[in-house]
Formats: C-alpha cells, sequence, structure tokens
C-alpha cells in the first residue's frame, strides 16, 4: 500500500513539471511575439537615388514597415541644412518633390520615421546634372609688352565635372594646347608677338559645351604685319519679333583690324547700334531676318565672318469675309487669313454652337454647303504656333425662302371684273 502510494506521488509530481513547462514555453512565446510587434518601423526610400538634369522635376517616397502606429515622417538633409524653397513635402510626409531642381538641391536627404517604440531612419542621393559654365580671367583683351609673363585663368562649372580645354585661332583654324578636369591657367612665360591672337576656354560634359574667348595682344618687340582674322558669335540667332539681339565680332591680326557690319543684299536695319565688335539689333522684326556680315580690315587685307539671324513672328489672324449673308440652300464660304512663322496650326469653331458634319476645310477655308437656318451665328478662326495665338471671328446670317401654302378645301372666286389676266408668252 505504502509502494502504490509513493508511485502516485512521482506520477503526479511528473505530471505538474510537464504542465508547468508547457505554461513557461507558452508565456515566453507571447513575450517574444510582444516583443516582435513592439519593435521600431522599418524604413525604405524608393528609389534609393536618382540622377537628374538641371530644371526638371524629381521625387522619392518614404516606405514603413512594422512598428506601432502612429509612425511621424519627417524628411532632412543630411548635412542640417534647410530644405530649399522647391521642395515639398507631401500630406502625409511620406513623399518629398524636387521641383525645378537646381545645382543646390544636390546631396542627401534622410526620411526619419518616430513611433512610440523608437526611431528609424533611410536616406537616398539626388543628383543635378547642369551643362558646363565658362568663365575667363582676366575677360580680356589682354594686353602686356613683349618679354612680360601672362597669364589667363579659365574657371568651370557643370556637373557631371566638364573637361575644359585651351585652344588657339589660327587663320579659322583651332589648335588644342591643353586639356584638363580642373580650373587651367594658359601661361605665357615671355610674351613674344607672334603669341598675340584669340584663345579660347573649351568645357564639355554629358550635357553640353560651353566657351569663352579672350584676345591677347603683345606690344613692342618685332612684328610682321599679319591678315586679319575674324568669327562672330552666336553664328545662328532665332529671335522672336520685338526682341533685341546682339552679334559679336573678334577679330585679331597686326596691324588692329577695323570693324565694319553690313546685312547681305538690304542695309542695316533702322534700329540698330554699333558698340566695339558687337552689333546690336533693338526690337527686331521679320524684315530683319538675314545674314549679317563682319567686315575686319587692317593694312595687310580684309576678312569677312557670317552670322544668320531668323526672326519668328506670333500669328495675326484675319476672316473674310467677316460677315456674310446667304440664303437657305446656298454654300457658306469663310476664309481665314494668317500671318505668322513658324508654321500657324488653324482651327475652326462655332461660337455657342457646333460645326455641322457635312462642312468641310481647305487649308484655311471653311466651306458648308446647302445653308441651313441652325447654320447661322458666328464662326471663330484660332490659329497658333510656338510663340502664341490669334482668332478671329466671322459673323453668318442665313436668309430663310418663304413658304406659301393653302388647304384643300380653300377656293379661290373671281368676279367678272375681278377674273384673272391672261398673257400671252413673250417670244424672244
Amino acid at each position: 500500500m505504502i509502494g502504490s502510494e509513493t508511485v502516485l506521488r512521482r506520477e503526479c509530481v511528473s505530471c505538474v513539471c510537464v504542465v508547468m513547462a508547457f505554461y513557461c514555453a507558452a508565456l515566453l512565446l507571447c513575450t517574444l511575439l510582444s516583443a516582435g510587434a513592439q519593435q521600431a518601423p522599418v524604413v525604405t526610400i524608393e528609389p534609393r537615388s536618382a540622377s537628374v538634369r538641371q530644371g526638371e522635376t524629381v521625387s522619392f517616397r518614404c516606405r514603413v514597415q512594422g512598428g506601432v502606429q502612429p509612425v511621424q515622417l519627417e524628411w532632412k538633409r543630411t548635412n542640417n541644412q534647410p530644405l530649399s524653397d522647391n521642395v515639398k513635402i507631401g500630406p502625409d510626409g511620406s513623399v518629398i518633390t524636387f521641383t525645378s531642381t537646381r545645382p543646390g538641391n544636390q546631396g542627401t536627404y534622410r526620411c526619419l520615421a518616430t513611433s512610440a517604440q523608437g526611431r528609424a531612419q533611410s536616406v537616398a542621393t539626388l543628383n543635378v546634372r547642369q551643362p558646363p559654365k565658362v568663365r575667363v580671367t582676366p575677360s580680356g583683351p589682354v594686353q602686356v609688352q613683349a618679354g612680360e609673363q601672362v597669364s589667363v585663368e579659365c574657371h568651370v562649372t557643370g556637373r557631371p565635372r566638364p573637361s575644359a580645354s585651351w585652344l588657339r585661332v589660327d587663320r579659322n583654324r583651332e589648335t588644342v594646347l591643353s586639356t584638363t578636369t580642373s580650373t587651367d591657367a594658359a601661361t605665357v612665360v615671355s610674351a613674344r608677338s607672334e603669341d598675340a591672337g584669340v584663345y579660347i576656354c573649351r568645357a564639355q560634359n554629358s550635357e553640353g559645351t560651353s566657351e569663352s574667348k579672350v584676345e591677347l595682344r603683345v606690344e613692342g618687340g618685332v612684328q610682321g604685319a599679319t591678315l586679319p582674322e575674324a568669327s562672330v558669335s552666336p553664328a545662328e540667332t532665332v529671335a522672336v519679333e520685338g526682341q533685341t539681339v546682339t552679334l559679336h565680332c573678334e577679330v585679331s591680326g597686326f596691324p588692329t583690324p577695323t570693324i565694319s557690319w553690313s546685312k547681305l543684299r538690304a542695309p542695316l536695319p533702322w534700329l540698330h547700334k554699333i558698340q566695339g565688335g558687337s552689333l546690336t539689333l533693338q526690337n527686331v522684326g521679320r524684315q530683319d531676318s538675314g545674314q549679317y556680315i563682319c567686315n575686319a580690315t587692317n593694312d595687310v587685307g580684309f576678312i569677312e565672318a557670317t552670322a544668320q539671324v531668323e526672326v519668328e513672328t506670333r500669328p495675326y489672324t484675319t476672316c473674310l469675309p467677316e460677315q456674310l449673308r446667304v440664303r437657305a440652300g446656298e454654300s457658306i464660304r469663310l476664309q481665314c487669313l494668317v500671318h505668322g512663322t513658324p508654321p500657324v496650326h488653324l482651327q475652326w469653331s462655332k461660337v455657342g454652337g457646333t460645326i455641322p458634319r457635312r462642312a468641310e476645310t481647305h487649308d484655311s477655308i471653311l466651306l458648308i454647303s446647302q445653308a441651313k437656318a441652325a447654320d447661322a451665328g458666328t464662326y471663330k478662326c484660332v490659329a497658333s504656333n510656338r510663340h502664341g495665338t490669334s482668332e478671329a471671328v466671322a459673323k453668318v446670317t442665313v436668309r430663310c425662302k418663304p413658304s406659301l401654302s393653302a388647304s384643300r378645301s380653300s377656293e379661290l372666286r373671281f368676279t367678272q371684273d375681278e377674273a384673272p389676266l391672261k398673257t400671252k408668252p413673250m417670244r424672244l
């Protein structure tokens, strides 16, 4: 009897141990799950990096996973500088948008997520590409005495970092003197008369090319007379009517050439100004389009350099006729006369209504056959090109033919005095 009690006690103790073990395991699992649910949020940014051209728009989105809600989002620059005025944050704080990007927007940005369980962050990088800009110092013309040292620096900016080259213009041919990827200086240790001329610093990257010119003049020493050299910049110009156009003519040669300007097959515009080697055309019109010539002359000879100017205009529109009266059944014909360059797009519409389906358009002409009373109204012609729009209207009146009707039961009675007059047909 005592032995059986001992066995029973042992079984009970074993059962209690098993129950306690299951309870501890369940408690540990709940603790782990609770701890996992209370972890700090996990933050990612899409995209992680972006490279855009200056002036474009780009956005980054901050995504949060896990953590206890609510989660507060905040965007900052990693250098703790304030966000630029062209940076906007979305209503929920998850999206940051850069409009009309500029070089100052380039850098690293972080999205910071904060909840009751902690903070987390992720970073994204923005690269802003920009074409090169070139600045030469001194700007010139640089004048030195023979034997003196002269140094001209070329300052270049742009992203990606541009490569810069020094070139010399000799009889309209360019000779490369050096190439570098940093600020470069063209140095002449002991200036000679043959060093005189025009030098170009040209910078180039994947976004474009830019250049700046400087003229070096060397006085004294023995220098032989040389033919003039000339170049005009820009070589081609497209302007809009009313704008101002300036052409720059750069010359070299000994003795120093004199500069004059002319226009091919026409006199210079009335509103023009010549200062130094530059020609300025004010308030240009369509008639100012053409080829302009810079003439450089010295004792040895002369040379010409040319530039092409094209003046484009906004549309100007008129309707013919402005008022049109037709009878029902006749045709409505309206013409839209347009002046302007480049090519103009035309569109007809009816004010307060729609143009009938039977209407046809040929170039600038609107044709509606078999006019009806419903076709009366005001028609509008709109002309547009990349410089603007213009419109003109025409008013159309449709006169309907009078109609006579008599019922079958009606009678026409004539008295003897009112008998209808009979006439014989007239022979011609």
